[in-house]
Parts: structure tokens; C-alpha cells; sequence
């Protein structure tokens, strides 16, 4: 697993890694069973202060995403219930409405948004080193 933060993002650095690993296993880079490297050693690997990744995977293993093992490591965990998916899906739709409203405003015709949409979607779903 590859995870890089960007210091000039506005996006905060946990948050850039919440959103690395969810991606890096919707990808299906790693897998429910997968052992992460463990805070400290994220961490380290990232220059990040320990408290940072902390928090990262703090809000990952209350979204059920990750498990934590005291004295064995960190690992991705299996599919479940996902817990609150009615709030959950409300989220996402809010985010994508704030999409269309930036497209908008961008004025990018609908059929380049229904593009941008597609190719975002295909290259979401190609399969690690180009299996499908």
C-alpha cells in the first residue's frame, strides 16, 4: 500500500490519509484480512507527527474500515453492515450535488460532466494491474 500527503493541500493530512486508504482498498490494492503498518510506522514513513495517523485511523476503525489488534497490528477488515447507511448515502449524495453545483458554475455542459463521470468511474473500477 502507497499512501503520500500533500502539506499544501486544504484538505487536512489525516483526512488525506482516510481518504488514501479507503481508496487504496475500494481499489482493491489491499484486502479485508491485509495488515497496514501501524501508526508509528506510518507515520515515520509519512513525517508526520504520530497523533496525526492516530487520528487517521481512529475515524477509519469507527467506519469499521480497519481494525486494530493490540499486539498484532492494524488490518483492513472484513465487509460487514455498514453501520448508519441511510446518513452515510445522505453524505454522499450532498457531495455529489456540490459536484454538479461546481460543474455549474464551471459552466461544463452536462454531457462533459456525464464524461468526466464515466471516465472517472471506469478508471475506478480497472482492476489492479490491469485484470477485469
Amino acid at each position: 500500500m502507497w499512501i503520500s500527503v500533500d502539506v499544501r493541500s486544504h484538505t487536512p493530512m489525516y483526512q488525506q490519509i482516510i481518504d488514501a486508504i479507503k481508496e487504496q482498498i475500494a481499489r482493491g490494492y489491499v484486502k479485508p484480512g491485509d495488515r497496514l503498518l501501524t501508526v508509528r510506522e506510518l507515520a515515520t514513513s509519512l513525517s508526520l507527527n504520530h497523533n496525526t495517523v492516530a487520528k487517521a485511523y481512529q475515524e477509519l476503525e469507527r467506519e469499521h474500515v480497519i481494525e486494530l489488534v493490540r499486539g498484532r497490528g492494524t488490518f483492513v477488515s472484513a465487509p460487514s453492515d455498514i453501520p448508519d447507511i441511510n446518513n452515510r448515502k445522505r453524505d454522499l449524495k450532498e457531495a455529489l450535488k456540490k459536484w454538479l453545483v461546481d460543474a455549474h458554475h464551471l459552466r461544463i455542459p452536462d454531457n462533459e460532466i456525464l464524461s468526466m463521470f464515466q471516465e472517472l468511474f471506469t478508471e475506478f473500477h480497472d482492476k489492479p494491474g490491469g485484470e477485469q
